[in-house]
């Protein structure tokens, strides 16, 4: 059922329409009594600009006391600081936040076959997937779970969100080891900005027969930027089935998805410090522009907020130890080193994180050395020598600049042209040579 629908590539919802809407959806949901135990799934911090933040704490001041439990889907990630849940969360009790222990905290809803994952991957992966979700969403008593978030191209999946959010951002170690495998396995480059791809069927597939019990509506928002670089909410999609997802999906391929007139022969891409503190998270500035770079063309990535490599400290180790050398590298490694096929994420964020030798990658990272850079694979940049070669002084330091160029075609100090992005979380850029069917 579609409880709120609003959505345009104009559109611009203010914090008051946001409220509005996710209180009118929120009228409907409670009106036969449902909603006395509230549980809200929205993300973490690597997901700021999402305002899912916001609109829980919108849900908040509707459910009151009803709204009893907040666990943010970490996925693999760490998780948040009490500084980090106030920026994100302003003004709720740090008492209703969950941890969710990825590798632990688990109940185990049933198991995809096989045969099933054979089948939509084209035969790229032949094992079973679980379908796995924190404790908390099977044995909290709940009568609604809110599932907050933005819809937006991604890497993996296709699109961000829906049941991604459920079943990866609360899932456990194997199913997230495996999914992202089964991306990787399959090409990231079939998958982005595409609304049904392997891994979403395989979500889907669990929905269907094994979540159907779990009282989930989905919370979902679209944003882009405008041509200043300000971010508008385009949408919002709440309902408890797959329409939203659709809806939203279908807006975001036309507000984030920019096709490229040509390849992009330089690019430089700025990562907020506040948003990407690992190459785990900051890699989104190699996925989303991957099908926009030219043949031997060369990405600068300015980071002055990373200092490691994985959100986890194991996969940490693993991304130091086997790097980013691409994909016949990283499967081989995968069959002779058991660490690295038990842990099937991380060798899919590996072979992500590679161009495959078609262009070069250049990290300017904040924290990390020339040696750790360079160890791993990519070559390695000054952040404020970078900055001054690319006439973007003050985005070298972790302290947030006051204002950050829009996304767009700029020129550097040699007056030689480049294509600049603020935010690839925000985006997918490609060239339709690079389109696959």
């Amino acid at each position: 059922m579609l409880y709120f629908q609003r959505g345009a590539p104009d559109e611009s919802m203010d914090d008051d329409a946001l409220r509005a809407g996710l209180h009118e959806a929120l009228d409907a949901i409670t009106r036969g009594g449902r909603g006395k135990k509230v549980l809200a799934l929205p993300p973490d911090i690597t997901r700021l600009h999402s305002r899912a933040g916001q609109l829980t704490v919108y849900a908040a001041e509707y459910l009151g006391d009803s709204l009893t439990d907040i666990m943010p889907a970490l996925g693999t990630h760490y998780p948040m600081s009490d500084e980090e849940l106030d920026h994100m969360f302003p003004g709720l009790d740090h008492g209703l936040f969950r941890p969710h222990r990825w590798r632990s905290d688990l109940a185990t809803l049933g198991r995809v076959p096989a045969e099933y994952l054979s089948q939509v991957s084209d035969g790229a992966v032949d094992y079973d997937w679980p379908a796995q979700v924190n404790r908390l969403l099977v044995e909290g008593g709940n009568d609604l779970i809110l599932s907050i978030g933005q819809v937006v191209p991604h890497e993996v999946i296709g699109f961000a969100n829906h049941n991604k959010n459920v079943f990866v951002g609360t899932g456990g170690a194997e199913g997230i080891h495996k999914s992202h495998f089964l991306g990787a396995a399959y090409g990231m480059e079939r998958i982005m900005g595409r609304p049904l791809t392997p891994v979403r069927q395989v979500l889907n597939y669990a929905s269907d027969h094994f979540g159907s019990d779990l009282p989930l509506v989905y919370v979902l928002t679209v944003v882009s930027p405008d041509e200043a670089g300000k971010l508008h909410v385009r949408g919002l999609f709440i309902g408890d089935g797959y329409e939203c997802y659709e809806l939203a999906a279908a807006l975001s391929r036309q507000v984030n998805f920019t096709l490229m007139d040509k390849p992009i022969r330089r690019a430089v891409v700025y990562l907020d410090p506040r948003e990407f503190r690992s190459t785990w998270l900051g890699n989104k500035a190699i996925y989303r522009t991957r099908m926009a770079m030219a043949d031997g063309g060369e990405l600068h990535i300015i980071a002055p907020g990373i200092r490691e490599f994985g959100e986890d400290r194991e996969i940490d180790a693993l991304i130091r130890r086997f790097g980013y050398r691409g994909t016949p590298a990283t499967l081989d490694a995968v069959a002779a080193n058991p660490e690295l096929s038990a842990n099937l994420s991380a060798a899919a964020h590996l072979i992500h994180g590679s161009s495959e030798g078609r262009f070069s990658i250049s990290y300017a990272p904040g924290f990390l050395s020339r040696e750790e850079t360079e160890g791993a694979g990519y070559r390695w940049g000054d952040p404020a020598g970078t900055a001054m070669r690319f006439d973007l002084e003050g985005l070298e330091s972790p302290r947030v600049p006051a204002e950050i160029p829009a996304t767009g075609w700029r020129k550097d100090r040699d007056g030689e042209e480049y294509f600049f992005i603020d935010n690839p979380a925000l985006g997918l850029w490609a060239h339709e040579s690079r389109l696959k069917d």
